[in-house]
């Protein structure tokens, strides 16, 4: 069985990449390079420069590699950028992952894996959100997220394409340095940015309902993330036809006030954090059940917050030597 891996070359599918190779799985890496990285795909593992919006070149690759499967990773996710560039997160997102699912269900491909987020549900009022939780996403990129969610299951449902979309939570660390998230767009490295330039970390808000009055998120170790993959695709080669739908994190929120103070600990510096004014549509808390997902994959999370630190400031530090702290 192969399996075609769009969006191979980033910071989450290199990881997937990575994951499926070491499980015994072929794996083909597609990928436009728009924010991938060449480097990060082993050199074993045939790479195809091209947009998913080329739908002739797709029905090549899926031909030309005889893929059974594909994992669906490739996507624009900033957020903010999704909210000043909205008709180009629709295009990338949902009419890509169309153009990819009319030419994998033309090939009779039948295992798809769909890269969603948590994002999708906006911001909800619970203390841990489940799958049954109502979605209602707060920007472009969410409702990009949950559109083809939906996009993905109607193609399941038409076609008898077994398909899970995988709803990630705050991901975090690394494998090893050079496959690091090289990208400041989500706290961690963005945490790492400011201590590397000897200024304060940012909080945005402190005067949220929560314990100590910042966000509280569920991290989850890309390592962690990956085998997710890896779980996934065999539970819909085991069952034909299969649809799912999982949350993937670890069922524990952080704060991000402790978040920053446990990255000053752990990279050895000792900077207080300076609080600015909230982000809009920044909900108070996001913290994952993962319990569907341990039942129909058997998979759990095994990282904690410290190893994701630790291995993704390493990472870090690769690429900014002068971050260092003797």
């Amino acid at each position: 069985m192969t399996w075609l891996i769009t969006g191979g070359a980033g910071y989450i599918g290199a990881h997937v990449v990575r994951a499926m190779t070491r499980a015994g799985e072929r794996t083909v890496v597609y990928d436009d390079l728009s924010t991938g990285i060449a480097a990060r795909v082993p050199e074993e593992v045939p790479l195809v420069v091209a947009s998913t919006l080329d739908g002739e070149r797709l029905a090549q690759v899926l031909a030309e590699h005889e893929v059974t499967g594909v994992v669906h990773l490739a996507a624009k996710k900033q957020v903010g950028e999704s909210l000043d560039l909205p008709l180009h997160y629709w295009r990338q997102n949902v009419e890509g992952l169309r153009v990819l699912l009319e030419a994998v269900t033309t090939a009779g491909v039948p295992s798809f894996v769909f890269s969603s987020s948590a994002a999708v549900y906006g911001m909800p009022d619970v203390d841990l959100v489940t799958e049954e939780t109502p979605c209602v996403p707060m920007s472009p990129y969410g409702e990009t997220k949950l559109a083809g969610e939906w996009l993905v299951r109607a193609a399941g449902c038409a076609t008898g394409l077994a398909t899970a979309s995988l709803r990630y939570f705050n991901v975090a660390g690394a494998a090893a340095p050079e496959l690091a998230d090289v990208g400041v767009f989500n706290l961690v490295p963005m945490v790492f940015e400011k201590l590397t330039e000897h200024a304060p970390p940012r909080i945005f808000g402190d005067d949220y309902p929560t314990p100590d009055g910042t966000c509280v998120r569920d991290y989850i170790h890309v390592v962690d993330l990956a085998e997710a993959h890896v779980a996934a695709a065999r539970a819909l080669r085991a069952t034909p036809g299969r649809d799912l739908t999982l949350n993937i994190g670890r069922g524990e929120g952080v704060s991000v006030r402790e978040m920053v103070d446990r990255i000053n600990a752990l990279t050895g510096y000792d900077r207080p954090p300076t609080v600015t004014p909230r982000r809009p549509g920044d909900p108070p808390r996001v913290v994952a059940s993962a319990d569907r997902a341990a039942a129909e994959l058997a998979w759990k999370a095994k990282h904690d917050v410290q190893d994701m630190i630790l291995s993704a400031w390493e990472g870090w530090v690769r690429l900014h030597p002068e971050a260092a702290r003797s």
